[in-house]
């Protein structure tokens, strides 16, 4: 499927009267229509007690409505082979749908009676409860998974971004049917929604097909809760997990602007040059070069509130030590300017040129734009992004270095003899 540019696919974005937001684009392309229907609700929402809320409430919201029971909900989605399904993330939930164009006023209504009647099964609820603590005793087993969640709680602290998007084990067995029923109550109304509507269909037809199915939902005359996120300081720290694996885990991490920070385009760009793809600089030189490296590489999440620069390599018991040093090394080394133009026009491209590719689908763009108008960025931030990126300078990577790798925290996984040596 081809992707277009917003402009020239003839993008409507309308406000309806109880306060949903409607982005439709036709992209006529293929017989096929894709809508997301973001919540602007997530893990941002979540105390420490209740960690895991809006992920295990949307795993069930999709699970049983006041007319349908699961079996029914999945007989009406598979009989017209289309997909359904629901998530939950740092800043938002969302419910995706995808179907052919005749099905899509079917499957919209379906995905409105579900957002709107969810009926929570006490039998679902408890199935989605022991998937989770399953998953959870899973993670566990995962030595990566293991010393980031560890680098995670001692970036954030109070923050909720230190909590696991799946909670803990203690959070998930206290979270009842009430809790859910509270949050669906609190935060699932329409002035808190963005739908988008991408493919075979006139934007005028999308949006009043959506005013048809969730127009007359009013909102409550209660206000939202204030979100009200704490200050976090860098703070240098080093933490240490024991765990008998054959790889030891060295994650590095450093507190990172949001996306409305000054620094976003240039650390996306940092992003890339270190740690995106087999010609990136973290895998040439410590992969290619040292022969360090099981896996390596580097990230830095698009976040509402504060995010996070991370580098990370898994590497051989007995080659920490120097592994540490070189991860550690290469981070450092951008302090003094080292990126040469010629490097920095190649992630520029590298960066726009995977932008480009993962709008190519119905749902990537309804993903996309509509997550960009549920962190409120807005819908043109589309086309402001690539612009960004195109104007970083090595004068502002220079600077974005500065400000950010300042206060690094490590975090160590492996045997005893290993990570204690390097603590």
């Amino acid at each position: 499927m081809t992707s277009l540019a917003p402009a020239q696919q003839h993008m409507h974005r309308t406000t309806l009267t109880n306060g949903l937001t409607v982005i439709a684009i036709e992209n006529p392309v293929a017989d096929i229509v894709a809508a997301r229907l973001f919540i602007r609700a997530g893990q941002c929402r979540e105390t420490a007690e209740q960690a895991g809320l809006f992920s295990l409430l949307m795993s069930v919201l999709t699970k049983g409505t006041q007319r349908r029971s699961s079996l029914e909900i999945a007989e009406a989605v598979e009989s017209i082979g289309a997909s359904l399904g629901a998530d939950a993330a740092s800043d938002y939930s969302i419910l995706s749908l995808k179907t052919v164009s005749s099905d899509f006023e079917a499957m919209l209504n379906l995905a409105a009676e579900i957002l709107r009647e969810p009926s929570f099964p006490t039998a679902e609820l408890e199935l989605e409860r022991r998937l989770t603590l399953q998953g959870l005793r899973s993670m566990q087993e995962q030595p990566f998974a293991v010393a980031f969640n560890q680098l995670r709680e001692a970036m954030y602290a109070e923050h909720p971004y230190a909590l696991s998007s799946l909670g803990t084990a203690e959070s998930i067995q206290a979270l009842s049917r009430d809790d859910l029923l509270a949050a669906h109550q609190t935060y699932f109304r329409p002035d808190n929604m963005i739908v988008t509507v991408v493919g075979r269909i006139v934007p005028q037809q999308a949006i009043a097909l959506v005013e048809k199915a969730l127009g007359d939902w009013q909102h409550p005359a209660s206000p939202l809760p204030a979100l009200t996120l704490p200050a976090l300081t860098p703070k240098s720290q080093r933490r240490v997990t024991v765990q008998d694996t054959q790889q030891a885990i060295i994650i590095l991490g450093y507190l990172a602007g949001s996306v409305k920070h000054p620094d976003y385009a240039a650390l996306k760009l940092l992003s890339t040059y270190l740690g995106n793809g087999l010609s990136s600089r973290l895998f040439v030189e410590l992969r290619e070069k040292q022969g360090l490296a099981y896996d390596v590489s580097a990230f830095y999440p698009t976040r509402l509130s504060t995010s996070q620069f991370v580098a990370y390599i898994g590497t051989a018991p007995g080659n920490s030590a120097i592994a540490l040093t070189g991860l550690c090394s290469e981070l450092d080394r951008l302090r003094t300017g080292v990126l040469t133009p010629a490097e920095l026009q190649v992630a520029k491209n590298k960066l726009l040129g995977q932008y480009a590719l993962g709008k190519q689908t119905n749902g990537q763009i309804a993903q996309l734009l509509g997550w960009y108008e549920a962190i409120g960025l807005g819908t043109d931030f589309d086309q402001r992004f690539p612009a960004d990126i195109s104007a970083v300078t090595l004068e502002t990577i220079e600077a974005a270095v500065q400000h950010c790798f300042v206060e690094p925290y490590l975090s160590i996984l492996g045997p005893a003899d290993i990570v204690e040596s390097l603590y």
